[in-house]
């Protein structure tokens, strides 16, 4: 019986290890089929999952800006809740995890000084075993994969805890892969100085605008503004302190328009939005409160030297004043003339 008993434990060792080997080709193969992180991330989670049965299985990546956590995946009768959670750094054992980037397994968490009993009260849920392993790119943390509470009666192990640890090294190697191919994206479609979409770009953007608009049969309205009197604050103050304007009116766009509007540079301190589902009328109001918010910009030049700004716009509308992506060009760009040579700082549409 000893003998039987002894291959049988053998066989599900080797059954193990063919199905960690399985699942970490199948996690290669992801990596190098696309570059889109959040099909990788569900994908390896999967994975995860058919390998290490667990109640509770999620991914939580590092807010670069807050260093907090948030649950990017979360496999859970709890998912939607816990996507509304927030872990400060060192909060939790996920959160110490992120923090000091070692993997911790706990058998029974009620033991654990670091586990945070808030998170399981607000989710109604009941914590008892959890192994947590930091997902890590060149000693800087990106997160955490964490698992809790084992199907049936037994418990994490050390082989939980280590394939686990192979698995999030692949899945660093992933986001590192995919930010980088975003922000080289990013470069060929947005302007450096000002973080806005670049010209190419907005012509691209603008074609699909229209023949969605023309599609549903909505408006669509074109602004273009230059800075009223830009030349002068390069001469005066130098083109540091233009270039400082010119990244400050970006910012400043970026924060007053709506999720559906884009917003470019359109060359020099020439800048224009796109604006959807929006008529000549709104499009008005639009303008008017951009150009009241540049009028009350406080702008410090590179010396500290006040500066006033203002800017004059000019607006078409599509289908109104043309009928196709050049003459809205055209149009919006002549109303923005006339605003110059009339009174500076003003709206005007044709």
């Amino acid at each position: 019986m000893k003998g039987i008993d002894d291959n049988r434990s053998r066989l599900a060792v080797l059954q193990r290890r063919n199905d960690e080997l399985k699942t970490l080709l199948e996690v290669g193969k992801v990596l190098t089929s696309t570059l889109q992180l959040d099909e990788i991330l569900r994908t390896v989670m999967e994975k995860v999952g058919g390998l290490l049965r667990c109640r509770i299985w999620s991914l939580l990546l590092v807010d670069e800006a807050s260093g907090e956590l948030t649950f990017e995946i979360a496999v859970s009768p709890a998912a939607e809740q816990l996507r509304a959670i927030r872990l400060h750094p060192g909060e939790g054992i996920a959160g110490w995890v992120a923090k000091h980037g070692e993997p911790v397994l706990v058998n029974d968490v009620q033991k654990d000084p670091r586990f945070a009993r808030e998170v399981d009260r607000a989710v109604s849920f009941s914590t008892h075993s959890v192994v947590c392993v930091p997902i890590k790119s060149k000693e800087r943390s990106l997160g955490v994969i964490q698992l809790i509470n084992p199907l049936g009666e037994g418990e994490f192990g050390k082989a939980d805890l280590s394939i686990l640890s192979s698995i999030a090294d692949f899945v660093a190697i992933a986001i590192e892969n995919a930010r980088n191919f975003e922000k080289i994206s990013d470069l060929a479609v947005t302007d450096d100085l000002t973080g806005l979409f670049n010209a190419r770009h907005f012509h691209s953007l603008l074609e699909y605008e229209i023949e969605r608009s023309a599609r549903v049969g909505s408006d669509l309205s074109l602004v273009f503004f230059d800075l009223d009197h830009f030349k002068t604050v390069n001469d005066t103050y130098g083109h540091r302190s233009g270039s400082k304007l010119l990244a400050e009116i970006g910012d400043l766009l970026k924060g007053s328009i709506r999720r559906v509007d884009r917003a470019a540079r359109y060359g020099g301190d020439e800048f224009v939005l796109i604006l959807p589902a929006t008529p000549k009328q709104g499009a008005f109001e639009v303008a008017t409160k951009l150009r009241r918010k540049i009028r009350t910009l406080e702008f410090l030049t590179e010396d500290g030297s006040p500066v006033e700004v203002t800017a004059s716009f000019g607006i078409a509308s599509f289908p109104e004043d043309a009928g196709g992506k050049e003459d809205l060009i055209r149009l919006a760009d002549q109303a923005m003339y006339e605003a110059k040579q009339s009174s500076r700082d003003t709206v005007r549409g044709l």
